[in-house]
Protein backbone atom coordinates (compact mmCIF):
# COMPACT_ATOMS: atom_id res chain seq x y z
CA UNK A 1 0.00 0.00 0.00
CA UNK A 2 1.31 3.39 -0.98
CA UNK A 3 2.19 5.62 1.98
CA UNK A 4 -0.10 8.48 1.09
CA UNK A 5 -2.93 5.70 1.15
CA UNK A 6 -1.83 3.82 4.13
CA UNK A 7 -1.60 7.51 6.30
CA UNK A 8 -5.14 8.22 4.85
CA UNK A 9 -7.07 5.01 5.73
CA UNK A 10 -4.77 5.09 9.59
CA UNK A 11 -4.94 9.10 10.43
CA UNK A 12 -7.79 10.30 7.71
CA UNK A 13 -5.21 12.71 6.30
CA UNK A 14 -2.88 12.07 3.87
CA UNK A 15 -0.72 14.79 6.23
CA UNK A 16 -0.01 12.85 9.38
CA UNK A 17 1.62 14.73 12.46
CA UNK A 18 5.01 14.05 13.02
CA UNK A 19 4.15 12.16 16.56
CA UNK A 20 2.14 9.77 14.06
CA UNK A 21 4.87 9.21 11.32
CA UNK A 22 7.35 8.44 14.32
CA UNK A 23 4.99 5.72 15.43
CA UNK A 24 5.22 3.49 12.25
CA UNK A 25 8.30 2.32 10.35
CA UNK A 26 8.60 1.33 6.54
CA UNK A 27 10.46 -0.69 5.28
CA UNK A 28 10.84 -1.70 1.95
CA UNK A 29 10.59 -5.84 1.27
CA UNK A 30 9.76 -8.76 -1.15
CA UNK A 31 6.96 -11.40 -0.96
CA UNK A 32 8.15 -14.90 -2.68
CA UNK A 33 5.97 -17.33 -4.63
CA UNK A 34 3.42 -14.18 -5.05
CA UNK A 35 2.20 -12.22 -8.03
CA UNK A 36 0.60 -8.57 -8.13
CA UNK A 37 -2.37 -8.44 -10.70
CA UNK A 38 -5.06 -5.45 -11.72
CA UNK A 39 -8.33 -5.99 -10.24
CA UNK A 40 -11.01 -6.11 -13.61
CA UNK A 41 -12.46 -2.44 -14.29
CA UNK A 42 -10.49 -1.24 -11.06
CA UNK A 43 -7.62 1.31 -10.26
CA UNK A 44 -6.50 -1.19 -7.77
CA UNK A 45 -4.23 -4.09 -7.50
CA UNK A 46 -4.42 -7.98 -6.14
CA UNK A 47 -2.06 -10.45 -5.19
CA UNK A 48 -2.32 -14.20 -5.36
CA UNK A 49 -0.11 -16.82 -4.66
CA UNK A 50 1.90 -18.65 -7.36
CA UNK A 51 1.09 -22.66 -7.33
CA UNK A 52 4.84 -23.99 -7.00
CA UNK A 53 5.60 -26.10 -9.99
CA UNK A 54 8.01 -28.19 -7.93
CA UNK A 55 6.23 -28.93 -4.53
CA UNK A 56 8.78 -30.26 -2.02
CA UNK A 57 7.26 -32.43 1.36
CA UNK A 58 9.22 -29.63 3.59
CA UNK A 59 8.75 -26.27 1.76
CA UNK A 60 10.75 -23.00 2.97
CA UNK A 61 8.70 -20.35 4.43
CA UNK A 62 6.96 -18.25 1.81
CA UNK A 63 8.48 -14.63 1.22
CA UNK A 64 7.15 -11.01 -0.81
CA UNK A 65 6.97 -8.58 -3.34
CA UNK A 66 8.27 -6.37 -6.12
CA UNK A 67 7.00 -4.72 -9.26
CA UNK A 68 7.04 -7.51 -12.00
CA UNK A 69 5.92 -11.35 -12.03
CA UNK A 70 9.94 -12.45 -11.53
CA UNK A 71 11.40 -11.60 -8.48
CA UNK A 72 14.04 -8.90 -7.43
CA UNK A 73 17.05 -11.26 -8.38
CA UNK A 74 15.15 -12.19 -11.83
CA UNK A 75 14.41 -15.83 -10.81
CA UNK A 76 11.08 -16.47 -8.66
CA UNK A 77 7.83 -14.80 -8.76
CA UNK A 78 7.18 -12.01 -6.03
CA UNK A 79 5.90 -8.97 -5.51
CA UNK A 80 7.78 -5.82 -4.09
CA UNK A 81 5.97 -4.06 -0.80
CA UNK A 82 6.59 -2.36 2.47
CA UNK A 83 6.59 -3.66 5.51
CA UNK A 84 5.13 -2.03 8.43
CA UNK A 85 5.74 -2.02 11.66
CA UNK A 86 3.98 -0.42 14.91
CA UNK A 87 0.52 -1.29 13.50
CA UNK A 88 -1.90 -1.02 16.27
CA UNK A 89 -5.57 -3.41 16.78
CA UNK A 90 -7.73 -0.16 15.58
CA UNK A 91 -5.10 0.30 12.28
CA UNK A 92 -5.44 -3.18 11.31
CA UNK A 93 -9.36 -2.61 12.22
CA UNK A 94 -9.50 0.33 9.88
CA UNK A 95 -7.14 -1.24 6.92
CA UNK A 96 -9.65 -4.52 7.33
CA UNK A 97 -12.40 -2.33 6.79
CA UNK A 98 -10.64 -0.51 3.55
CA UNK A 99 -9.55 -3.49 2.17
CA UNK A 100 -13.26 -4.85 2.26
CA UNK A 101 -14.91 -8.92 1.87
CA UNK A 102 -12.41 -9.42 -1.18
CA UNK A 103 -9.27 -9.79 0.04
CA UNK A 104 -8.31 -12.24 3.50
CA UNK A 105 -6.00 -11.10 5.71
CA UNK A 106 -2.66 -14.45 5.35
CA UNK A 107 0.16 -14.59 7.46
CA UNK A 108 3.57 -14.85 5.08
CA UNK A 109 6.92 -14.17 5.27
CA UNK A 110 8.85 -11.44 3.18
CA UNK A 111 12.42 -10.27 3.28
CA UNK A 112 13.66 -6.99 4.50
CA UNK A 113 15.43 -4.93 1.47
CA UNK A 114 15.90 -1.80 3.38
CA UNK A 115 14.62 1.76 4.97
CA UNK A 116 12.03 3.27 3.13
CA UNK A 117 13.48 5.34 0.35
CA UNK A 118 16.75 3.93 0.44
CA UNK A 119 16.26 2.27 -3.27
CA UNK A 120 15.85 -1.31 -1.19
CA UNK A 121 17.73 -3.50 -4.22
CA UNK A 122 20.02 -5.17 -1.42
CA UNK A 123 19.30 -9.46 -1.44
CA UNK A 124 17.11 -9.03 1.92
CA UNK A 125 18.69 -10.97 4.63
CA UNK A 126 16.01 -10.60 7.20
CA UNK A 127 13.61 -12.40 6.94
CA UNK A 128 10.21 -11.84 9.02
CA UNK A 129 6.66 -13.04 9.40
CA UNK A 130 3.89 -10.38 8.46
CA UNK A 131 0.53 -10.06 7.65
CA UNK A 132 -0.79 -9.54 3.95
CA UNK A 133 -4.17 -8.81 1.97
CA UNK A 134 -4.54 -12.00 -0.24
CA UNK A 135 -7.46 -11.79 -3.30
CA UNK A 136 -9.93 -14.33 -2.32
CA UNK A 137 -11.17 -16.03 -5.62
CA UNK A 138 -7.55 -17.23 -7.01
CA UNK A 139 -7.61 -15.24 -10.57
CA UNK A 140 -10.99 -14.79 -11.34
CA UNK A 141 -11.81 -11.57 -11.58
CA UNK A 142 -8.06 -10.02 -12.24
CA UNK A 143 -6.58 -9.10 -15.60
CA UNK A 144 -3.67 -10.70 -17.08
CA UNK A 145 -1.05 -8.27 -16.86
CA UNK A 146 0.66 -7.20 -13.85
CA UNK A 147 -0.73 -4.09 -11.87
CA UNK A 148 2.05 -1.52 -12.70
CA UNK A 149 2.42 1.08 -9.17
CA UNK A 150 4.58 3.56 -11.08
CA UNK A 151 1.64 4.58 -13.49
CA UNK A 152 -1.14 4.39 -10.45
CA UNK A 153 1.34 6.61 -8.72
CA UNK A 154 2.01 9.17 -11.58
CA UNK A 155 -1.99 8.98 -13.01
CA UNK A 156 -4.08 8.28 -10.31
CA UNK A 157 -2.86 8.43 -6.98
CA UNK A 158 -3.96 12.10 -6.64
CA UNK A 159 -7.49 11.19 -6.78
CA UNK A 160 -7.05 8.63 -4.32
CA UNK A 161 -5.64 10.69 -2.25
CA UNK A 162 -7.70 13.93 -2.58
CA UNK A 163 -10.83 12.30 -2.48
CA UNK A 164 -13.04 10.57 -0.02
CA UNK A 165 -15.02 8.22 -2.04
CA UNK A 166 -12.69 5.25 -1.43
CA UNK A 167 -12.35 5.85 2.11
CA UNK A 168 -16.05 6.45 2.62
CA UNK A 169 -16.89 3.32 4.58
CA UNK A 170 -13.82 3.62 6.77
CA UNK A 171 -15.08 7.14 7.50
CA UNK A 172 -18.44 5.99 8.24
CA UNK A 173 -17.86 3.41 10.47
CA UNK A 174 -15.46 5.70 12.37
CA UNK A 175 -18.57 8.34 12.72
CA UNK A 176 -20.67 5.55 13.81
CA UNK A 177 -18.94 5.14 16.87
CA UNK A 178 -17.32 2.20 16.22
CA UNK A 179 -13.46 3.13 16.09
CA UNK A 180 -11.75 0.87 18.69
CA UNK A 181 -9.65 4.16 19.61
CA UNK A 182 -12.43 5.30 21.10
CA UNK A 183 -12.24 8.51 19.27
CA UNK A 184 -8.96 9.63 19.87
CA UNK A 185 -7.11 8.67 16.80
CA UNK A 186 -7.56 12.16 14.21
CA UNK A 187 -10.79 12.59 13.12
CA UNK A 188 -12.92 10.97 15.46
CA UNK A 189 -14.23 12.90 18.65
CA UNK A 190 -12.37 13.22 21.40
CA UNK A 191 -9.72 14.70 18.87
CA UNK A 192 -12.58 16.93 17.28
CA UNK A 193 -13.42 17.81 20.58
CA UNK A 194 -9.65 18.61 21.70
CA UNK A 195 -9.17 20.87 19.08
CA UNK A 196 -12.21 22.98 19.10
CA UNK A 197 -12.40 22.50 23.08
CA UNK A 198 -11.27 25.58 24.56
CA UNK A 199 -10.99 25.44 28.27
CA UNK A 200 -12.95 21.85 28.42
CA UNK A 201 -9.54 20.19 27.16
CA UNK A 202 -8.93 18.36 30.85
CA UNK A 203 -12.23 17.31 31.04
CA UNK A 204 -12.02 15.28 27.47
CA UNK A 205 -8.61 13.94 28.28
CA UNK A 206 -10.20 12.94 32.07
CA UNK A 207 -12.93 10.48 29.83
CA UNK A 208 -10.08 9.24 27.39
CA UNK A 209 -7.64 7.82 30.11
Amino acid sequence: MAPPVLHRVLHATTSPSPTQKSRLRVRAAVLEGYVRRRVGGCDYPAIVPVPDPNPSPAPAPHTNSSPNDKGHNGESPCVRGSYVEGLTEADMWRLDIFEGGEYVRRKVWCKILGEQGEGGEGEGEEEVEAETYVWRDGEAGLEGGEWDFEEFRREKMGRWVGGREEFEEVDEAVRRGKDPMGGRGEGGCIAEMLVGGGGKEGEVLESAV
